[in-house]
Formats: C-alpha cells, sequence, structure tokens
C-alpha cells in the first residue's frame, strides 16, 4: 500500500528544468553515486523498451547518443540491449563525451558495437532509441545534428526518447529550431513541465514515466508540500466529486445552480450547459433564456426551473425577470439565493447589460464564451477586482488573449500565463486546450495530464461550463479549494471525451454525446 501511494504522489508531481537539477543534487549530495544511478534509470529503461519492442520483432536498434549523461543512458541501454541479443548500431556525432558517458562510449566499442558520426547507417533498424539530448536543453539545434533529426523525422520506424525528445525545451515544449518526432518517451524520474504543454505533444508521443525512485522528502524540500505544479490524476479527482451523498438529504442542500445562456441564434448552448450542469448532480438547476425557446430548452431538460426572460430584437436576453434579480441579490449564503452562477453560453455580446448586472451578485461565479468577450470590453482585471464573490473564467487561448493581453505575451507557455493572469485578477482562470491548465491566485496550477482532439468540436465548451457551474453549487464542495473543483471538472469533462471518442470515434463526440458519457467515468472512478 505505501508503494501504491508513493506512486500516486511521484504520478501527480511536475517540475521545471531547474527543480529537477535540485531534485538531482540533493540526491548526488547524500551520496548517491552518478554512476550507480545512470545504471539504475537504464536497466529500467532497458527492460522498458523489451517489454514494448521485443528481440523478436525488432533485432536491429539504433541508438542516438549526445554528450551528456542522457546519451550516457543511451549507451548503458545500447549495452544491455546488445546483451540480450539484439544487434545494436550507434550514431554519435559528436566526439567529445562527458568523463562518465565517454566511459561507456569506449566500453561499447570494445563489445563491438559500430559507431558512426553520420545517421544514414541507421536507416535499417527496426527501432531507434533517442538519447541525444534531455531535460535543460536550451539551445537550438543546427548544424549536421539538426540535418540527422530532420532525416530521421521522414523515416518510419518506431523512435523511443529517453527524457525527452531531443529539441524540446524541457519546460515550455518549445520546438528549439527542430525535434524529434518520438512515438514513445520515457520522462525519467518526475513529469517534466513539456509533457503539459499543448506545443510539445506533437514531439511526444506516448508517455511513460519511469519512477527510479528519487525520496519523497527530496522532493518536497525542493517543491514544497504540496507543490505548486500538480497533474490531476484519477485519485486526486475522486477526492473532490461530490460522492457518496448523505442517507438524508434534500435537493437544496445538494445546491441550485442559475444558468444564464442562451439566445435564439444559439440555443443549442444553453441546452448542451444544462446537460453538463445535469451531469454534476447539482440538487436544483435554474435556467434564464430567452422567452423564445423556453420550449425547447424544457423539452431537453424537463427537470429545470426554466425561467423565459424578455429578449432583445436579435434574440438575446434583454434583462433578467425580478424572480431570478431577488435572488441574485441576497447575501452570499442565503437560503433564497442561488449557490452558484454560470453565465455565458451562446448569450451573444447583446447580453452586455445581463453579464454587467450579474457580475454584482455576490455568489461563486464562473463566465464563459460571450460573457468573457463581454468582460474584456469592460476591462478584465479591474472589473473582476470588484466582485465580492469568486470568480472562475474558462477562456481558450483567443479569448484569453483578449481577456489579458499583458498576460498573454507570455503564451505559448500555457502555465506562466495562466498563473499571472489568476494572480492580477483574483480568479480561478482555467485556460483550456490540448491539456487545459487550472490556476488559483495564490500561483498553484493544476494540469489536466491527457485529453482528445475529438473535444475540438462547438458545443463541448458549453458542457464544461454546465459541469463547473454545477460543481461550484454543491455545497459539500464549498469546503475544497474552488481550483480543485474546477480542475476536476475539466479532467472529468476530459476524461468523458477520451471514453466518447473510442466508443464513437474521434469524429462522433458532439455535445450530446459528450454529455452522456460523463456519467461513465463517475461509473468508472467509484471503482
Amino acid at each position: 500500500m505505501e508503494s501504491e501511494n508513493r506512486r500516486e504522489l511521484i504520478e501527480q508531481v511536475v517540475v521545471t528544468a531547474e527543480q529537477m537539477r535540485q531534485i538531482e543534487g540533493r540526491i548526488f549530495e547524500a551520496g548517491m553515486p552518478v554512476a550507480a544511478l545512470m545504471e539504475k534509470v537504464a536497466g529500467l529503461i532497458t527492460r522498458s523498451i523489451q517489454t514494448l519492442y521485443p528481440w523478436a520483432e525488432n533485432r536491429r536498434v539504433g541508438v542516438l547518443v549526445g554528450p551528456g549523461h542522457n546519451g550516457g543512458d543511451g549507451l548503458v541501454v545500447a549495452r544491455e540491449l546488445h546483451l540480450q541479443g539484439y544487434e545494436i548500431h550507434i550514431y554519435r556525432p559528436l566526439s567529445k563525451l562527458k568523463e562518465l558517458t565517454n566511459y561507456h562510449a569506449q566500453y561499447a566499442l570494445s563489445l563491438g558495437i559500430p559507431f558512426y558520426d553520420e545517421i544514414e547507417p541507421l536507416y535499417e533498424c527496426d527501432l531507434i532509441i533517442d538519447g541525444l539530448f534531455g531535460f535543460g536543453l536550451t539551445r537550438s539545434l543546427s548544424g549536421s545534428i539538426a540535418e540527422a533529426v530532420e532525416l530521421l523525422n521522414q523515416w518510419s520506424q518506431p523512435v523511443v526518447s529517453i527524457d525527452l525528445p531531443s529539441g524540446l525545451h524541457t519546460d515550455t515544449g518549445e520546438v528549439l529550431g527542430i525535434a524529434v518526432r518520438a512515438t514513445r518517451t520515457l520522462c525519467l524520474g518526475l513529469w517534466k513541465l513539456a509533457f503539459l504543454q499543448d506545443q510539445g505533444l506533437d514531439y511526444i508521443g506516448e508517455a511513460e514515466l519511469i519512477d527510479f525512485g528519487i525520496p519523497l522528502k527530496d522532493i518536497w524540500s525542493i517543491l514544497g508540500e504540496p507543490p505548486d505544479l500538480l497533474r490531476v490524476t484519477k485519485t486526486v479527482a475522486k477526492q473532490f466529486l461530490p460522492l457518496p451523498r448523505p442517507k438524508v438529504t434534500h435537493k437544496y442542500q445538494q445546491g441550485h445552480l442559475l444558468l444564464i445562456c442562451g439566445s435564439k441564434q444559439y440555443s443549442g448552448a444553453a441546452i448542451l450547459a444544462g446537460l453538463g450542469a445535469r451531469a454534476s448532480g447539482v440538487g436544483m438547476l435554474s435556467m434564464a433564456v430567452p422567452e423564445s425557446i423556453k420550449l425547447l430548452v424544457v423539452s431537453h431538460l424537463p427537470e429545470a426551473v426554466v425561467i423565459g426572460c424578455p429578449e432583445t430584437t436579435a434574440g438575446a436576453i434583454a434583462f433578467l425577470p425580478e424572480l431570478v434579480l431577488e435572488k441574485l441579490h441576497q447575501p452570499s449564503g442565503s437560503s433564497h439565493t442561488y449557490n452558484a452562477i454560470a453565465c455565458g453560453p451562446g448569450l451573444t455580446k447583446d447580453a452586455k447589460d445581463i453579464v454587467q448586472g450579474v457580475l454584482a451578485a455576490q455568489c461563486p461565479m464562473v463566465l464563459d464564451a460571450d460573457s468573457l468577450n463581454i468582460l474584456a470590453e469592460l476591462i478584465t482585471i479591474p472589473t473582476l477586482l470588484k466582485r465580492l464573490g469568486q470568480t472562475v473564467l474558462t477562456p481558450h487561448v483567443g479569448e484569453f488573449r483578449r481577456l489579458f493581453p499583458d498576460s498573454a505575451e507570455l503564451l505559448p507557455d500555457r502555465v506562466q500565463a495562466v498563473r499571472k493572469a489568476s494572480q492580477l485578477s483574483r480568479s480561478v482562470v482555467l485556460l483550456k486546450g490540448a491539456r487545459s491548465a487550472i490556476a488559483n491566485p495564490r500561483g498553484s496550477v493544476w494540469l489536466i495530464p491527457e485529453s482528445t482532439p475529438a473535444l475540438a468540436r462547438g458545443g463541448s465548451g458549453d458542457v464544461l461550463t454546465g459541469l463547473v457551474g454545477g460543481l461550484m453549487a454543491q455545497p459539500v464542495l464549498s469546503e475544497h479549494p474552488l481550483d480543485a473543483v474546477v480542475a476536476t471538472a475539466a479532467w472529468w469533462h476530459a476524461q468523458a471525451g477520451i471514453l466518447a471518442a473510442q466508443d464513437r470515434s474521434e469524429l462522433g463526440v458532439d455535445g450530446g454525446t459528450l454529455a452522456e458519457f460523463l456519467m461513465a467515468v463517475v461509473r468508472g472512478n467509484r471503482e
């Protein structure tokens, strides 16, 4: 059980290059010989490769060797695979190697393993192992090495990168000139930040963490406990799902969400947001929509209290009825108010007065879609700093640039950009993407470790808004940090997309289908 708990903690941790250097430094200062650690790590890599690419199907293996310890890892792996019967060919473009790496090169030569200073002889190999450069690379690849990587990327055989694909920036995932396009990357010790940045994903391929036993005390001494960068895993999400419910309860004890959404033009957005909210398990769902789409929304969400609102000539909500306004202006925590508000899907920018009025409410609120565009027009930061309640923003990159032009300068480093935006606005910010990032004003960031391109489809964000709002509204979750609840919703949404894509293909995951699969995630997470 202790080893399982340790593995779960290790899976959550994310480090920068500098943090990884400091953690390794503590290990070496404590007496772990560098050579011993290299042997241990390379042994784990070798076993993984033998499992994934057995000798019977991958007899010829090419190994790319750089000058540092990443190259040393590659050489030890090459040696061990050679001793297991694989035919090894080594590409070593640089003759000057670090001392330990050079020792391994000399021994590999003594075993009769051929070395080449050009990559072309490795073309006939069944598998390529990339050990050119590991974490901490800051210079762009150039010259003959860049040419070799460009050629390698044109070949068809699988490529396994050690720690990081050579040419990727460890923290941002930026391609430094050119980078190896790996089929699989074996990340060493702790997850590097590049694995959670959108721009590196096309190069990393399938990712696997090689846990070589870093003591937790060394991790916490550098990162703090808890760290300010964490991956949302199944175990983490399970802590913040509103389960199990008490045996004696009633609907208002399970939260009351007001969803302000929709227009004559975008009636579907209101329905999809409502379906996301319904899946959250919130006890009561009230929806304020234009009068012209009320019956349509009721037909899809018969359990919701659907409030028809007067509308503009363009079909947007013109103003909220008195029965809604009365609850909006009750003090936060009152039994006569809403526990949370979700505002934005399908509103159109004609609803500017609605958004301005809603911002004055004291209860927690999530803003998405057109409410974000309206917020940007109102000037984001000073407007949000006037709010008395907690605010969650769920922008995609385009909306983020409009909301936070100064923070957007930090893009494409999504982590730094979302962290700055959250701190300046004193809001929880969920920056959507292939690897969504959720920041709180204290500087902590949650990262969603996996998703699917099936979610790149109109309506998926509306489902997420309803889901986030529905979780925020449930009083049982008010005991937890708001950013953790939002991160759970983002993880839940991504997992539903993955399950739906497995069942329907990446082309078959529309918003309605996505909402249907939300419950499948909960069922699986209770196991």
